[in-house]
């Protein structure tokens, strides 16, 4: 029995030794040509070349990212199947959604969180204001009659929409949509007036002055758009981060999970990437599974206090 379990051991170490051996299907819990599409594509890219096998990109947009992390849950363990969790599907749903399929601890690996994206507070060309401070007054003296559409429900657009309304005291109508592309042309049709979006995704839309740029979540100015301030500078403490990552399902082997994140870290150093991600406003993380673990709780205590302050709920 122990020579058995010996050589069964040994097969399937060597088994996994060998990954990967064909194509990896890669998950993206939202819609082509949204920030965590775009961000997750030059990576893959990336991975691809330095693993010898192509990523294949399975777009899953919908119902604040659940769908799509449930093929990631229900895939064999085989290190085929990996996928993109950021912080909805893997933090703000747990205060946010009535009830939630999965627990990230149960049911997910952890693999590496890649990058970290802030957000652009955007404006319909027909809405007449050009500062931050004078969208605020235009809200006091039009109440409930902004609608603030976002990629979906939990997203960091609305949520980050959410954050400002609280610190503002103003009212807007929140409108979800099954991804950025969508909400983004609203926008740009002036059928929506306000939208909190990733910078990566929204930005093109700026620069061509499509939609105007009014303020960026991060507390410093972005280098891409210097001549637009951090929506802090007039609304001080304001910021919102979406991070994002790679994960798989859960009893990833440890081989294969240690593997990726190293070969990870390797692609977000490499120069096309980095560069990329730089011209995209998007700084590279890399982060080990550990560290991944305590930002998805910290980040889960964080956001279940903006949903239970601003009562932000979705049934």
């Amino acid at each position: 029995m122990r020579i058995l379990a010996a050589v069964l051991l040994f097969a399937f170490g060597a088994a996994h030794a060998a990954w990967p051996e064909k194509p990896i299907r890669f998950v993206v819990p939202s819609a082509p040509g949204g920030s965590p599409d775009v961000l997750m594509r030059i990576l893959a890219q990336q991975l691809s070349v330095q693993l010898g096998v192509p990523f294949v990109i399975d777009n899953k947009p919908g119902a604040s990212y659940v769908p799509g992390t449930m093929d990631i849950v229900r895939a064999p363990p085989d290190g085929y199947t990996l996928g993109y969790g950021n912080i909805v599907s893997l933090a703000i749903n747990y205060s946010l959604l009535q009830k939630v399929p999965y627990l990230v601890e149960r049911d997910l690996t952890l693999v590496s969180n890649c990058v970290n994206v802030f957000n652009m507070l955007a404006v319909s060309n027909d809405l007449p204001v050009r500062t931050v401070p004078e969208l605020i007054e235009y809200a006091r003296k039009n109440p409930g009659k902004l609608t603030n559409g976002s990629s979906g429900n939990g997203t960091t657009g609305h949520l980050g929409g959410e954050l400002f309304k609280m610190m503002t005291g103003i009212s807007m109508v929140h409108a979800p949509y099954k991804g950025s592309p969508q909400a983004i042309n609203d926008l740009m049709a002036g059928r929506i007036q306000v939208m909190f979006d990733n910078v990566p995704s929204i930005g093109p839309h700026v620069k061509a002055g499509k939609v105007r740029g009014l303020g960026v979540s991060s507390l410093v100015r972005a280098a891409q758009f210097p001549q637009i301030p951090a929506i802090a500078e007039s609304v001080p403490g304001y910021q919102t981060n979406a991070w994002g990552g790679v994960i798989g399902p859960a009893g990833l082997p440890p081989e294969i999970v240690k593997r990726l994140s190293l070969e990870i870290r390797k692609a977000l150093a490499a120069p096309e990437v980095a560069e990329r991600y730089r011209v995209l406003d998007t700084e590279p993380d890399g982060s080990g599974p550990e560290a991944f673990a305590e930002l998805v709780r910290r980040e889960t205590r964080k956001w279940g206090d903006v949903v239970s302050r601003s009562g932000a709920k979705v049934d």
